[in-house]
């Protein structure tokens, strides 16, 4: 893919897909004391209990922070090592900023209310995003990688 915005969209949405399949599988409890799937609460940001929503919802924020990602590095990574460390870090800057702040903000919880109220689920979370960062790292590498043989080809 020539466009880093675009191999980022593209690295994004499968790095979300991997992601979004452990939030459905990953049961939480809720600080009322409710049992639900992440991809359950995830809808609830949007104010839907429709799960589909809650994945449509979180494909689009993968979707949008792989732009981002693309935008930020660009060519700046030659090296799926480069990839895998800045991908990771890349994901914890979005486990706090996503899982920590703006969406307990946005389920009305205080910013920061998984660390104090909900540990595992702030774990399961930081493992998520961790992941997402690493495979949007690797992908974005090998996608620019690819793009980079294809133009080189005589026509």
């Amino acid at each position: 893919m020539s466009s880093k915005v675009g191999a980022g969209i593209v690295a994004g949405l499968i790095a979300g897909v991997v992601m979004g399949m452990m939030m459905q599988m990953m049961t939480v409890t809720t600080p009322e004391g409710m049992r639900m799937s992440m991809m359950a609460m995830v809808a609830k940001v949007v104010r839907s209990d429709n799960i589909a929503i809650g994945w449509v919802y979180h494909l689009f924020n993968s979707a949008v922070i792989g732009a981002i990602f693309g935008w930020l590095f660009g060519n700046r990574l030659a090296g799926y090592g480069a990839g895998f460390g800045w991908g990771a870090v890349y994901g914890l800057v979005w486990w706090v900023l996503g899982g920590l702040i703006l969406m307990p903000v946005f389920l009305s919880m205080p910013p920061f209310a998984p660390l104090k109220m909900m540990l595992p689920t702030a774990m399961g979370s930081m493992v998520g995003h961790l992941m997402y960062g690493v495979i949007l790292g690797l992908l974005f590498v090998g996608l620019r990688r690819k793009a980079a043989v294809t133009a080189a080809r005589p026509a």
